[in-house]
Formats: C-alpha cells, sequence, structure tokens
C-alpha cells in the first residue's frame, strides 16, 4: 500500500539577503525589522518551491505537465528556521489530491496549501489577460496605488529567455536542488520559477518598494524546458486595503513562443506593506 504520510525537512535560507541590489527590500534585515518583523523575510515563492520534492514524490512528474496546486502563507519563515514539509492524501476515499503543510520549529504551520493531478475545479475561473504582445519594461514607472489600480485592466506583458543560464542561476540562489530534472542542458523549469512570475509582472509595470506574497493558485499546463522563450501577461482581478495593507489579487497567464499555454495563476499579494505606526492607527 503506498504512502499517505509524506514528510521531508529543510532548513531556511536567503541567499541574497541584504545585498544592495535587492529586487525586494522586505527580504533584507534592516527593512523587514523596520516593518515589525525580527528579521528578513524568506520569499514566498521560494519557501513553497521547498515542497517541491515532496509533492513530487505524492503525485510524480505528471504534476509537472498538468497539475495544480493551491497555498497560502500564515507565518514569516526566517532563515534558520527549521521547517517539517509534510503531504497528506486527502481524507476522502476517492481522493486524488494531497494536503501539504510547512511547519516551523516552533510548531506553527507557516504554509498551507493543497496539490492535485490535472486540472483544478478553480481552474475554469482563471482569467486570461487579452493583451500578450512584450512591452519593454520602462525606465520610468509610475507606482501602483489603490486610486490608480484599475480591476478589470490586463497589464504589460514581458518576455525572457528561460535558458541553460537563466535555470542555472535560478537553483543555485533560490533553490539549493540536486533534482536532475531542475539541473544541465535538458533541465526544465522548478515550479518555484514558474510561481514567482506574477511578482516579476507587477514590476515589470510598476515600481514596488516593497512586497509581501500571501496566496496563490497555480495551474500547470506544460513542462517548460530550457530554451523556452517565455511570455507572461496579467489581468488585475481587484485591489483593496486589509489591515492597512494594500493588497492586488491578478491572474497571469504564461505562453511559449508558438503561443501554447504554460501556466496559468491567479496570485495575492501585499503591495504595499503597512508600516508600524499605520498599524497602530487602527489598533493592530
Amino acid at each position: 500500500m503506498a504512502s499517505t504520510v509524506i514528510e521531508n525537512s529543510v532548513v531556511a535560507y536567503l541567499g541574497n539577503d541584504d545585498s544592495p541590489d535587492i529586487s525586494n527590500p522586505i527580504h533584507s534585515t534592516e527593512v523587514a525589522k523596520s516593518y515589525g518583523f525580527t528579521g528578513p523575510l524568506v520569499g514566498g515563492v521560494t519557501v513553497w518551491g521547498w515542497a517541491t520534492d515532496t509533492i513530487l514524490e505524492a503525485l510524480g512528474e505528471d504534476w509537472l505537465q498538468e497539475g495544480w496546486a493551491e497555498y497560502s502563507f500564515r507565518q514569516p519563515v526566517y532563515p534558520g528556521d527549521a521547517l517539517l514539509i509534510r503531504a497528506v492524501l486527502g481524507a476522502s476515499a476517492d481522493s486524488e489530491s494531497w494536503d501539504v503543510e510547512m511547519i516551523n520549529q516552533a510548531r506553527e504551520v507557516c504554509v498551507n496549501g493543497k496539490v492535485g493531478n490535472g486540472r483544478a475545479d478553480w481552474s475554469r475561473e482563471l482569467i486570461r489577460p487579452s493583451h500578450m504582445e512584450p512591452v519593454d519594461e520602462s525606465s520610468v514607472k509610475g507606482a501602483l496605488t489603490l486610486e490608480n489600480a484599475q480591476p478589470g485592466k490586463d497589464w504589460s506583458a514581458a518576455t525572457l529567455d528561460f535558458s541553460e543560464q537563466e535555470c542555472r542561476e535560478f537553483t543555485t540562489e533560490k533553490q539549493h536542488t540536486d533534482n536532475p530534472l531542475f539541473l544541465g542542458a535538458r533541465a526544465i523549469a522548478h515550479p518555484s520559477w514558474t510561481a514567482g512570475w506574477p511578482e516579476k509582472l507587477m514590476r515589470h509595470n510598476f515600481e514596488i518598494p516593497t512586497s509581501m506574497h500571501t496566496r496563490s493558485r497555480v495551474q500547470h499546463l506544460s513542462k517548460i524546458p530550457t530554451g523556452t522563450m517565455v511570455t507572461g501577461g496579467a489581468h488585475l482581478i481587484d485591489s483593496y486595503e486589509r489591515k492597512a495593507h494594500h493588497f492586488a489579487n491578478f491572474d497571469v497567464l504564461m505562453v511559449d513562443q508558438s503561443g501554447s499555454d504554460l501556466a496559468q495563476l491567479r496570485h495575492w499579494t501585499i503591495f504595499k506593506i503597512a508600516t508600524l505606526a499605520e498599524r497602530a492607527e487602527i489598533g493592530l
């Protein structure tokens, strides 16, 4: 009988904390502490990426070809945290999905989610952007605000060559993996690389001082081999304020050079993190 519980572990790391050219300074000590955190935050997609081998053990390589994931971040993850990664087969007799948790040394659930093969029920809800022609990133970008967010509008698309070098740099810096699927000239994209595209597209369009990824839905539609020219477009669903934070919720479509679908994602992120003073104003 196949196992219904799979457990692995990882010690959290952050390769470029306190780097002077860091794109999101919430991953630096000084800035993170100014917002009330005890140290630099490890990026959400990096943390989720550490569950990949556990998910592949549960679902197999087919998950990267056509599989889904939905997950939320409940507690910050700091460098040095010891994370238990646990996948549990769904409780119902005919369940083919797995529940995934990432639990720190204080027994706090930092991440919880669900994964499965095939198409997720919610995948039909994902909106395909109409504008997928790549636009060069502007050297002068405006800020994203609740006033100019314009729900229902597409953002400018971006393109990137998923080269062997791009793959190597990602796996070296973000995911210290020895999984041969993600290494070498015939590698495919790590699912954490795919999951990082929404934040990349947000910064392609706007000047974002700091942000915090809070939740994702990811529908994989094809493996992404090295040498693929990947284009991503985004459609803003909503923007709103909660507990003094400013959130954006948007859908992303990723396609290859022939226009074939690679992945669709729904992404929730705080694009303006509330300061300690702003939180104090509302009693938090």
